[in-house]
């Protein structure tokens, strides 16, 4: 007798409320609109998920594992391009997830679980980031004290976790829509790796102005340079 294929239904439900979650926000969607996106009964939504929070869990659950193996590559950052290159994934990962940063300071005030769980996150982000700047300062890509390596990871760290408020305040209607997510990222990029200019090498720094250079957005025609 063949096997059954493996039901389906509960990452069908995942990836629909992780894409209403990042267009509308966590606070404006609900289970109902959940279910007749899917166009399942509330029941069977229910079945999978007893609670919204337990989508919210099931969501964090998957950006945390995708996470902390991303973090691990900290170890492998030895100049800007690494870091760079490291900074742009990161920031990837965070846009997939983008609700979760989107709608931070409510979810926290809802949700147990997260503030305990997002705190620990913070600690990881920010011991990687310190990771990445000892391997560049090994390197001899870096020039930074051990005091200003934790103060400027510290910096860091606010940004990535923060700069898609930013970009949202900036322009609510547009900034979190797809097609503007590609220069956001790299925006973010650009601004998190800027704290790192003072103390670069020269030769990295000129590398840095050259990679923001070629990332940039081309101008628009009549615009001053």
């Amino acid at each position: 007798m063949a096997k059954k294929a493996p039901r389906r239904t509960a990452q069908r439900i995942l990836e629909v409320t992780l894409d209403l979650f990042n267009r509308f926000g966590e606070p404006n969607v609900s289970t109902t609109l959940i279910s007749a996106e899917l166009r399942i009964s509330p029941g069977n939504l229910y079945y999978h998920y007893p609670a919204k929070d337990a989508l919210i869990n099931t969501l964090f659950d998957q950006y945390e594992a995708a996470l902390n193996e991303l973090l691990q590559a900290s170890d492998s950052v030895h100049n800007v391009e690494d870091a760079w290159f490291f900074l742009h994934t990161l920031f990837e990962l965070i846009w997939q997830y983008r609700f979760l940063y989107r709608d931070l300071n409510d979810l926290l005030s809802k949700n147990r679980r997260l503030e305990t769980h997002l705190q620990a996150v913070l600690q990881r982000k920010e011991h990687a980031v310190q990771t990445l700047l000892q391997g560049m300062c090994a390197a001899q890509a870096l020039h930074m004290d051990t005091p200003t390596q934790h103060t400027t990871a510290t910096s860091m760290v606010v940004v990535l976790t923060y700069w898609l408020s930013y970009e949202y305040v900036r322009d609510p209607r547009h900034a979190l829509e797809p097609a503007n997510a590609q220069q956001a990222l790299l925006r973010g990029a650009q601004h998190v790796l800027s704290l790192l200019l003072p103390y670069l090498d020269a030769a990295q720094r000129n590398h840095l102005q050259a990679l923001t250079g070629a990332y940039a957005p081309p101008q628009a025609e009549g615009t001053a340079p």
